[in-house]
């Protein structure tokens, strides 16, 4: 199939295509995902489609890919309970801390401390200037302190 078929072909089955992932997803965002991924997987596979076997190969990646995406949410999804305190690691209270911070503190805090990413890189990569990702920082260490001032409080 060459490239101008494959496009014609997408573009007309997209809205369907996401249709699909979004009665298996049930969010917009995820839906829009496994539909673009499935697109650059069937168009890297392009010469495999058979004629005739357009929609069934299409709606196949995007199934995969929505299968995909629920196993990552599977493993990211949060504990109902964390694991008794007996069997915590020791850095497990900083982990928990980290993971309670709201997702602006705790992505430049990540990029920086976990990745080794400098402050210039951090703000490139979340389109901050400089000093907002130092302030960033700032805040998610105070909040880190305070979070885990009162797990020993409560020890």
């Amino acid at each position: 199939m060459d490239k101008t078929t494959f496009e014609a072909l997408y573009r007309e089955m997209v809205p369907g295509l996401y249709r699909l992932a979004q009665g298996m997803l049930r969010h917009p965002a995820d839906a829009q995902d496994a539909v673009q991924q499935a697109a650059v997987k069937a168009y890297l596979a392009a010469d495999r489609i058979r004629p005739g076997g357009e929609r069934a190969y299409f709606a196949r990646v995007v199934i995969n890919e929505c299968r995909n995406i629920q196993r990552q949410r599977m493993r990211t999804l949060p504990v109902a309970e964390p694991p008794a305190r007996e069997s915590r690691e020791p850095d497990s209270e900083l982990k928990l801390a980290i993971e309670g911070l709201p997702l602006e503190l705790r992505l430049p805090l990540l990029m920086k401390y976990m990745e080794g990413y400098s402050e210039k890189e951090v703000a490139a990569a979340l389109d901050l200037s400089v000093p907002a990702v130092k302030s960033r920082l700032f805040r998610a260490r105070r909040a880190l302190r305070q979070a885990l001032k009162e797990e020993v409080a409560l020890a």
